[in-house]
C-alpha cells in the first residue's frame, strides 16, 4: 500500500512538470502567436510529454529490484498512442467545457487536465507501458 502511494505521488510531481511546461507552452501559443487553443495544447502536450515520460521512466516507475517489463522502444511505442489521447482528451474535453460554461479555456483546462491525468494517463503508464517484470 505504502508502495502504490508513493509512486501515485511522485507520478503526479512528474505530471505536475511536464504540466506545467505543457500549459505555459499552450498559453504562449494562443496569447502571443494567436493560434487556436486547441491546436496549442497539442504543441503542449508533446514536448510535456517528452518530459513526463522521461522523469517517469527514470524516477516514479523505476525500482533497482524489479526491472521494467519491456524495453525503453518498446515504452515509447505504447506511450505515443497513449499521448495522442491524451491530447485529444485534453484538446476536447477543455473545447467542450469551455464552450459549455463559457469559462475561459486557461481555466478549463486545468480541470480538464486533472481528471486526464489521474483516470487516463497515470492509469495506462501505471498498470501498461511501465509495468514491472513478475
Amino acid at each position: 500500500m505504502h508502495h502504490s502511494i508513493l509512486t501515485f505521488s511522485k507520478a503526479q510531481i512528474s505530471s505536475f512538470i511536464g504540466g506545467v511546461v505543457d500549459y505555459g507552452i499552450m498559453v504562449l501559443f494562443t496569447e502571443l502567436l494567436h493560434v487556436h487553443y486547441t491546436i496549442s495544447i497539442a504543441f503542449g502536450g508533446i514536448i510535456g510529454a517528452v518530459i513526463n515520460f522521461s522523469v517517469n521512466r527514470m524516477w516514479s516507475f523505476y525500482s533497482k529490484e524489479t526491472p521494467y517489463k519491456y524495453t525503453v522502444i518498446q515504452q515509447l511505442t505504447m506511450f505515443c498512442p497513449m499521448v495522442l489521447g491524451s491530447i485529444a482528451l485534453k484538446s476536447g474535453g477543455t473545447f467542450a467545457l469551455t464552450s459549455l460554461t463559457k469559462i475561459d479555456y486557461k481555466f478549463t483546462r486545468l480541470a480538464v487536465d486533472a481528471i486526464v491525468s489521474v483516470f487516463f494517463n497515470y492509469m495506462l503508464q501505471r498498470h501498461w507501458i511501465f509495468k514491472k517484470k513478475h
